[in-house]
This record gives structure tokens, sequence and C-alpha cells, in this order.
């Protein structure tokens, strides 16, 4: 994929990039979250990002987190629309024992977020992101071929230009390299809903391009 279209929403402090692979060492106390539950704002997360007017699409990405090894050290792929509005999906590390594979969505200013535990000794996890129109798809998988979904959303403000890339960070006192690699920009793989049909009036009932 060409890098060269990626630009730095924040910019990390030290990294690596080239044709093949970003490298991004994270900062202590870097995180993105909005207000829910914990009632804080944390909004420092270095974030590399293309942009794109395109309606239906994919983008794929292994993320690679074999240094992370202290509570919540965190990569993936992350959707920034602005401080209040984005998304993102990742493999949180917890402990020796087990790490939270989820994601979070923030509407207006308050997140969600979603999460199962997994093995604390898978160390790389592929992520697959789809859009159809302002609604959003966020899949992953352990081998790059089959892939699970985790999360459908709708974003507010996701039905015009976006901006959506990767992002590395580390809440609390710590440090790790994150390496993303085999990124791809593709049509759109999270396919039309072939079950029941939109409402009347509803914009997807209409006629569809799809990229």
């Amino acid at each position: 994929m060409d890098m060269g279209g990626f630009r730095w929403t924040r910019e990390a402090k030290h990294y690596h990039i080239d044709s093949a692979r970003v490298e991004i060492v994270t900062a202590p106390h870097t995180d993105l979250w909005q207000r829910t539950y914990y009632h804080f704002q944390n909004d420092n997360a270095p974030v590399l990002q293309m942009e794109t007017e395109e309606r239906f699409f994919s983008f794929i990405v292994k993320t690679d987190f074999s240094e992370s090894q202290h509570r919540f050290d965190q990569c993936g792929i992350v959707m920034y629309l602005d401080s209040e509005n984005w998304l993102k999906g990742s493999v949180e590390y917890e402990n020796e024992d087990f790490q939270h594979l989820g994601s979070v969505v923030t509407n207006n200013g308050y997140s969600d977020w979603a999460t199962t535990a997994i093995s604390a000794a898978i160390k790389s996890m592929w992520y697959r992101f789809s859009r159809r129109g302002d609604d959003y798809c966020i899949e992953c998988s352990e081998d790059g071929i089959h892939f699970s979904q985790m999360r459908i959303c709708h974003m507010d403000r996701g039905n015009g230009t976006v901006r959506f890339g990767i992002y590395a960070c580390s809440p609390e006192d710590s440090s790790f390299k994150a390496v993303f690699t085999n990124m791809a920009f593709t049509e759109c793989q999270w396919k039309a809903h072939d079950g029941q049909q939109p409402d009347q009036g509803h914009p997807s009932s209409g006629h569809e391009e799809s990229f």
C-alpha cells in the first residue's frame, strides 16, 4: 500500500515508516477515551491516517505487539474524525494471562468499550475495517484469511469524507514498539445485507454503488 497518502493526525515522537511497514514506539500516558464510566477525557494517542470520500471500502492491516507488556498497552485500527467522534479496534494487554480484544466507538463525546478476553500468548492480530455509507464494521483475524466480526456501528459524523488508519498508545507508565504491516485498501468486503429489506425511505433502500 502506498504510504504517501497517510498523514499524522497526531504525530508520534518516535516512529519509522517505509513502503512495507510502520513502527510506532509509544509514549507513556497516551490514550484515546471520552468520559463514559471513567469520567476522564484522554485524547493524545498518535494517529496516522489517510482520507477518502469513498463510501464503500475495506482497510486491512496486520498488527504486531510482541513487545507490549504493561496494562492497557495497545495498537490497532482507528477512524479519528475529531476528539469526540472516533472509533478504534485493538488488543489491550492486561497481564501475563490474558488481554482484551475489543473496540471503542465514540459518538458526540461518549465512548463505549466492547471486549472479549484472549490469551496473552497472542502477539499479532489482523483487522479489517469496512465502510458502507455512514455504517462501519470492524473484523479481526489471527491468520489474515478468516475474519470474525467484532462490531457493527453507526457514526453520527461518518457520512462524508473520513479519515482512517492506525494508532498505538500506552495509557499508563510504559512504552512499547507497535509494528503495522500488510496494509491494503480494497473494495468493500462487508457485503450488503441479504435478509430483511430496509424500511421505506431509508437511504440504503435505493440503489447503492459499491467501490
